[in-house]
């Protein structure tokens, strides 16, 4: 592995970074609301730090995902990373410092190309290596990620869910990003073989000092390989926390209502008890806190006033006029 420059110490911030889709003017000139899909939300990664990012369908943890990769532009707000903010002026910047692992493998590279072709693109495209460079890189990131050599002239249909996902991990290593972010990696996966996925994820990490946001709505495997994590809610930032507190200790009624939901071996299974199951409705967004409509502490002011991102103890933050 070629030797790397000395790290800074975040490799990742973002400064109110905001998407709104659907924003337009009608025939007569009037503006017309959009849906914001992710208020604006501010937070920081260390270097070799891995960050869960949590919430329920439709939270925006994906539409944030997508921006910080540049796949989805954003309404506002800013990306630096190490330091340096990035923008699409040149998409081959952000593909060397920051690379994406699609939740599924199979439906994320290309059917017609081989798996050499797969992996060669970002040898090719980002980093200009010639044949030899390129074979000898592949060989390497095949060792590190488990896959035989000869899978290299297969086609992604021939191969299992867990296996297409190593390719695809394979593929993000060859951009020699530091930074991955892992949208649901495993979700589509057999347990065992979650498990041997977030083991290989874990060693890589170690081997080649990278930077993971990992986004799951499983929180026990976001508890499992995090170090800090942040609750969405609505598109918003809700809760903030070291990873072996913020579940077992939620400040937020939202992140509790998220660890009461998930399943556990030998606990029957029952609905929380809220006003509300629903999420409020994108184009008609209610005033105050997002979540007053479920939330059983709720009172007049939780529903006229948003609550601000403020400390509730050490390492925890909360967006919460009633904290727990």
């Amino acid at each position: 592995m070629t030797a790397r420059s000395p790290r800074p110490k975040t490799a990742l911030k973002v400064d109110n970074l905001s998407k709104t889709f659907g924003l337009s003017r009608s025939f007569f000139g009037r503006s017309r609301p959009g849906v914001r899909a992710v208020r604006p939300v501010s937070f920081e990664v260390s270097a070799g730090e891995t960050l869960g990012v949590v919430g329920e369908s439709g939270c925006g943890k994906s539409t944030l995902a997508r921006m910080l990769v540049g796949l989805t532009p954003p309404t506002g707000g800013q990306i630096e990373i190490e330091g340096k903010a990035l923008n699409n002026a040149d998409p081959a910047e952000f593909g060397r410092l920051i690379q994406y692992v699609f939740q599924d493998p199979i439906s994320s590279l290309n059917p017609r190309k081989s798996i050499r072709q797969i992996i060669e693109a970002p040898l090719k495209l980002l980093h200009g290596m010639n044949r030899a460079e390129r074979a000898a890189r592949i060989r390497e990131i095949f060792a590190s990620v488990n896959l035989r050599e000869d899978f290299l002239d297969r086609y992604p249909h021939e191969f299992s869910g867990g296996q297409a996902q190593r390719i695809t991990i394979a593929r993000a290593l060859a951009a020699q990003a530091r930074i991955l972010i892992l949208d649901e990696p495993v979700s589509a996966l057999d347990v065992s073989v979650q498990a041997q996925v977030l083991n290989l994820l874990r060693a890589l990490k170690q081997e080649f000092g990278l930077t993971y946001l990992f986004i799951s709505h499983d929180l026990a495997v976001v508890e499992a390989v995090s170090d800090r994590v942040i609750v969405l809610y609505f598109g918003a930032v809700v809760e903030v926390g070291r990873a072996e507190k913020i579940f077992k200790n939620p400040k937020h009624p939202y992140t509790s209502l998220l660890a009461e939901s998930a399943p556990v071996v030998g606990r029957a299974l029952r609905a929380p008890e809220q006003k509300d199951s629903e999420l409020p409705d994108p184009l008609n967004p209610p005033t105050g806190c997002a979540f007053a409509g479920r939330c059983p502490r709720a009172t007049d002011l939780c529903r006229t006033t948003e609550p601000p991102l403020s400390q509730m103890g050490e390492d925890q933050f909360a967006a919460c006029h009633h904290p727990l």
